[in-house]
């Protein structure tokens, strides 16, 4: 995120916003929290990857809220994620976080793996990260790297995985 918001006053300002409107908007598909609301990721459904056009623009003032002049960075990386998605249905991990005091104590992995239960067998599951050292957790979920991408006008660097289905 610290590419999206490069100044970090404007970033803790702003994402408490940005992240209130993907809960919002990733409740027709998974929402898992664990604790005391340490650890939680957001899944969206088959077919419900990508945010069309239109449901942005009903999000118009609430986006621009949150992200203010930095819209142009984020729909950079929006644009590369969509590009990069896999062909036919999957189960799509969009947000995954863990409290930074709270990491280490299995919170992460336990809200993916009870994502990856509740999707389990039928079809495949798809995330992207930009954080390299978070490719050993995610293998260790059953993910395997499918491509590694840079989002163009000096973005950050990402790597897709998919997990197959059980």
């Amino acid at each position: 995120m610290s590419w999206i918001f490069p100044d970090p006053v404007d970033r803790a300002r702003r994402l408490p916003r940005l992240f209130a409107l993907l809960f919002d908007e990733d409740a027709a598909g998974m929402r898992i929290v664990a604790g005391g609301a340490e650890a939680a990721t957001l899944w969206r459904g088959p077919g419900k990857a990508n945010t069309s056009t239109a449901a942005m623009l009903r999000q118009a003032w609430p986006l621009w809220r949150a992200l203010g002049a930095n819209i142009p960075r984020a729909l950079k990386v929006s644009n590369a994620i969509a590009a990069h998605m896999p062909a036919g249905d999957f189960w799509y991990l969009h947000i995954a976080g863990c409290d930074p005091a709270a990491q280490g104590k299995g919170l992460g992995g336990a809200v993916v793996r009870a994502g990856l239960a509740r999707a389990a067998g039928r079809l495949p599951a798809y995330l992207e990260t930009a954080t390299k050292r978070n490719l050993g957790f995610y293998r260790s979920l059953g993910f395997d790297v499918t491509d590694e991408w840079v989002v163009p006008g000096g973005g950050p660097r990402f790597w897709s995985m998919l997990r197959p289905p059980d």
